[in-house]
């Protein structure tokens, strides 16, 4: 049976969502950017009015304000975008089983086998788009084809609030082997510079190149470039894509420079106890850590350390990354950015326990922890650590 998969793509999600929060805001410029005393002044997200007067994503937050005085500024709220996605997937999911969130302002949808109980495929999209906008109230482009990336690149023919249906891959290939290499999915500035000295400048271009020389300079990925473009893909719509995690991270821009491991643990400590509770959360276990550090000249080190047991401990993960910092790091370097990062991570199935009891205490002490924050909030409880000045949470 031929396929017919749909994606759906929250428009302009961030600034959406403040929007919907605010619906007097509608019609009117509205910026989401970060904090520029902690480093983070940049543009996240614009309404398309702000967008009209020149603003774009990345640019500094100082410029912003200057295109645009009179926007109404805010600063993320991921709690907020993590409930209006979860919103909209719920909409998704009332119509199919077969919904695998992209990001978390776009998610696939596999209408295959529910054509025969909703419609036809645009009666379906239109029934989205309209709950999403009632409900929700955001606007959201949809594009649908015969396979996920023939969807995902027919949503963005048209924004904001668009609708665009590609219903063969003969079709795809009349409406992009025309455009420039760069629109392809998966392709960015390194990839097209790249791909210019081939003298590849279109789609089009890129779909008549020979796969073997593609393959030959870049290996598997060459070869999915060639497929994308030909506008193949064979990969199932999978609503558990999200449930196996390869690696679970934080990391944080300073808001001033550091100097010194123990102010750098501080960081480290609390990066540490993010990380692990979210590992819990999603019940895994991993046994190797990375840290990330980056110096005011924007060198970046990363290095990482496999432990000999699973844990999903907070301080476990912080004593390996501290061990990671006193070895690769140079105290007098001025610290701008630090992340850690737990990967090799599996289901937690059973634990063992050391023979005089300490984890066994660590554990139900996380657990109390855990317990309290999912009732009262994150900042319920915390280290007395995080009330020092080199604290992430509580510092000034």
């Amino acid at each position: 049976m031929k396929r017919v998969i749909l994606l759906a793509d929250a428009n302009s999600f961030f600034a959406s969502c403040h929007i919907a929060e605010q619906p007097e805001l509608q019609g009117k410029e509205v910026i989401v950017a970060g904090d520029p005393e902690r480093r983070t002044g940049i543009v996240l997200a614009a309404s398309y009015p702000a967008k009209a007067v020149g603003i774009k994503t990345g640019m500094a937050l100082w410029e912003a304000k200057r295109l645009c005085p009179d926007a109404f500024f805010f600063k993320p709220d991921y709690s907020l975008y993590v409930e209006y996605s979860t919103r909209i997937l719920k909409i998704m999911r009332d119509f199919t089983d077969l919904v695998e969130p992209f990001s978390i302002d776009e998610a696939f949808m596999d209408l295959t086998g529910v054509i025969h109980l909703f419609g036809t495929p645009l009666e379906i999209a239109i029934r989205i788009k309209e709950r999403i906008r009632n409900e929700v109230g955001i606007m959201c482009s949809i594009g649908i084809g015969p396979n996920k990336l023939i969807a995902k690149m027919a949503a963005g023919l048209q924004k904001p609030n668009g609708l665009t249906i590609l219903k063969t891959v003969e079709d795809y290939r009349k409406a992009f082997y025309d455009k420039p290499v760069r629109e392809l999915f998966g392709i960015g500035p390194r990839y097209e510079r790249h791909l210019h000295r081939f003298n590849i400048h279109t789609i089009g271009d890129l779909a008549s190149f020979p796969v073997e020389i593609l393959k030959k300079r870049w290996g598997k990925n060459g070869e999915m470039l060639w497929y994308c473009a030909q506008g193949i893909d064979h990969s199932p719509v999978t609503p558990t894509s999200l449930d196996t995690s390869k690696s679970i991270g934080q990391q944080r821009t300073l808001p001033r420079d550091l100097r010194g491991f123990e102010k750098i643990k501080v960081v480290i400590l609390e990066l540490s106890e993010m990380v692990s509770r979210r590992v819990r959360q999603g019940g895994y276990v991993g046994r190797t850590v990375f840290l990330t550090l980056r110096d005011t000249q924007f060198n970046c080190l990363s290095r990482a350390m496999t432990m000999r047991e699973y844990t999903d401990l907070p301080d476990d993960i912080y004593q390996t990354a501290c061990r990671l910092l006193s070895k690769h790091w140079n105290e007098s370097w001025p610290t701008r950015l630090v992340g850690v990062t737990f990967s090799n991570l599996v289901k937690k199935e059973h634990q063992q326990f050391d023979l005089f009891g300490w984890e066994e205490r660590q554990e139900k002490m996380v657990k109390a922890c855990d317990a309290i924050r999912d009732r009262f909030g994150e900042s319920a409880i915390f280290r007395g650590i995080s009330l020092t000045e080199d604290s992430l949470k509580y510092g000034r």
